[in-house]
């Protein structure tokens, strides 16, 4: 299709260039194909990006969940899965990856990049899904009042942790790994079932 040889293009000059190309004219020259054919199927640079961003982030859920342990893993470690195939896709694309994280995380912190919008809309998707699992096994605390922002708090989360792997200049990215079992660790202890989850029921005890 020409639509992948266009990404697969700009994927690769962006690699070996550490830049994207100059125009949307020059790409399609090397390719030889017309200008509009580009146009067919991108409306800029930037949308191959939004594109790009989450081929990485579907790529990495569907290896995480043809691991034959993946059905027996609880909420907590299917979010783990997840970080932890999403780096190795990521270190697969480094040279593309740490580039485009360095570009677009220069905004104002908390702010999500334009480049991450579609990844952004199928991790809370999948997190919405394994929050709802954990409620429904008891992992995840039913709090009816906040329950509905996790979502983009686990975001939050996620954009933590692609600062943090294109900060880290430890080999294979360590410092990363122990980042994201700590990150995952705090939020499913933030979620979970807690000392003033009992507080609360003690309370409703006692009222009732």
């Amino acid at each position: 299709m020409e639509k992948d040889r266009i990404k697969q293009a700009y994927l690769d000059f962006v690699r070996s260039e550490g830049r994207p190309p100059a125009s949307v004219y020059k790409l399609t020259q090397q390719l030889q194909l017309e200008e509009a054919e580009f146009y067919r199927h991108y409306a800029n640079f930037e949308a191959i990006d939004r594109e790009i961003w989450a081929d990485f982030g579907r790529q990495a859920l569907d290896t995480a969940r043809l691991e034959p342990v993946w059905a027996g893993y609880s909420s907590r470690e299917r979010l783990l899965a997840f970080y932890f195939t999403l780096l190795e896709v990521l270190k697969q694309n480094r040279s593309y990856a740490l580039m485009s994280l360095h570009r677009s995380l220069k905004s104002v912190p908390g702010l999500t990049p334009r480049v991450l919008d579609d990844f952004r809309q199928d991790f809370e998707a999948f997190v919405s899904g394994l929050l709802r699992e954990g409620r429904a096994s008891g992992e995840i605390a039913s709090r009816p009042l906040v329950q509905d922002s996790y979502p983009r708090l686990f975001w939050q989360q996620a954009l933590f942790v692609l600062g943090y792997f294109a900060k880290d200049d430890t080999v294979n990215f360590e410092r990363t790994d122990a980042a994201v079992e700590k990150a995952v660790t705090l939020s499913f202890d933030l979620v979970g079932p807690n000392t003033l989850d009992s507080a609360v029921d003690f309370v409703r005890f006692l009222i009732q």
